[in-house]
């Protein structure tokens, strides 16, 4: 059994990676770090784990754990993932693992000259629902695919939240903008060319609050817009000349709405709908890297596909600045 260790007691590894890992079919929870040891102990006893450990540096040096997760604030990740690996071990990275692209380059140095697994945790990825779009997209069930659509918001005015602290790598594009941009090449496999794009930044917290951008891939467009300030709201849909593909709840499914994919033909006559009731896309992210960890053939998200979304990221940015289009 792969034996994890989770670096913070943030909401996230609280409310859906713990749970997941406590539940997988090959992990178990080792241990639990914070900077706060009550809080360590507390998160613990909380989830069963026997070892807690009152700082991150004791937890990496502990022979208890095989791997840890990471949910620090983004800011903090590539320091953390480096230093895990250092380690020597696994490193299961809470998204965006890195503000600027240039940065992962010593996280893939670490990886290698450890010979660990380090990957960004896209729990998407594993959802079985986008298994499913990205079968019916290459397998031409909506013909060819012309744009793909999508949006991403929540609303959070905390001024004590990590999202709104720009110097903890708050902002909607790092938070949110990784998932459009993922699944897109997920789904695809495509990269893309150039953006053009309109950021809006808080005038008070200084992070970006909106951003709508438009993507150049070639063969096909991505257009979306992602917000931290409006009412919640998840889709994504690919656009073929035979077809669509609508994702109901394309990052949250069970929460936004149900685990649904459905597939529309040219003329809105028909439609095919796949369902995946009670998926734990957490449990399968946690599974299959501790599979991978251990030498077994299972898919993760690479560091170098890392990169990639994160070039894409960086050039958003850059193309809030300026009119016109902005290459990748």
């Amino acid at each position: 059994m792969f034996r994890w260790g989770v670096l913070s007691t943030a909401k996230i590894a609280r409310e859906q990676v713990i749970p997941a890992i406590v539940e997988a079919d090959n992990g178990v929870l080792s241990a639990i770090a914070s900077r706060d040891a009550e809080r360590a102990r507390a998160a613990a006893l909380r989830f069963g784990a026997p070892h807690a450990f009152g700082s991150y540096e004791a937890m990496l040096a502990s022979d208890t754990i095989d791997g840890v997760y990471i949910p620090l604030p983004t800011s903090q990740h590539v320091e953390w993932a480096i230093r895990a690996a250092d380690a020597g071990k696994h490193v299961l990275v809470e998204k965006p693992l890195a503000l600027k692209a240039g940065d992962i380059q010593a996280v893939i140095e670490a990886r290698d000259r450890n010979g660990v697994l380090i990957s960004e945790a896209f729990m998407v990825t594993h959802h079985p629902q986008w298994l499913k779009v990205r079968e019916l997209v290459r397998g031409g069930a909506i013909g060819r695919l012309r744009h793909v659509q999508g949006a991403f918001a929540y609303h959070n005015v905390d001024p004590h939240n990590m999202r709104n602290q720009p110097e903890l790598g708050g902002g909607a594009l790092p938070d949110i903008g990784v998932y459009p941009t993922v699944t897109t090449r997920f789904v695809t496999g495509a990269e893309p060319i150039r953006v053009q794009a309109s950021v809006e930044r808080d005038p008070t917290f200084g992070t970006d609050i909106y951003a709508s951008m438009r993507a150049d891939f070639g063969t096909f467009e991505l257009s979306f817009y992602v917000a931290t300030q409006l009412a919640a709201r998840q889709s994504m849909v690919f656009h073929g000349d035979a077809g669509f593909i609508e994702v109901a709840a394309p990052f949250n499914a069970g929460g936004y709405d149900h685990h649904r994919v459905t597939l529309h033909d040219r003329d809105h006559a028909q439609a095919q709908v796949f369902r995946f009731p009670g998926t734990q896309q957490y449990r399968l992210q946690v599974q299959n890297f501790a599979r991978a960890a251990r030498g077994e053939d299972a898919p993760v998200f690479t560091l170098e596909d890392s990169v990639k979304n994160q070039k894409l990221i960086d050039a958003i940015y850059r193309a809030g600045e300026k009119d016109g289009w902005e290459p990748v």
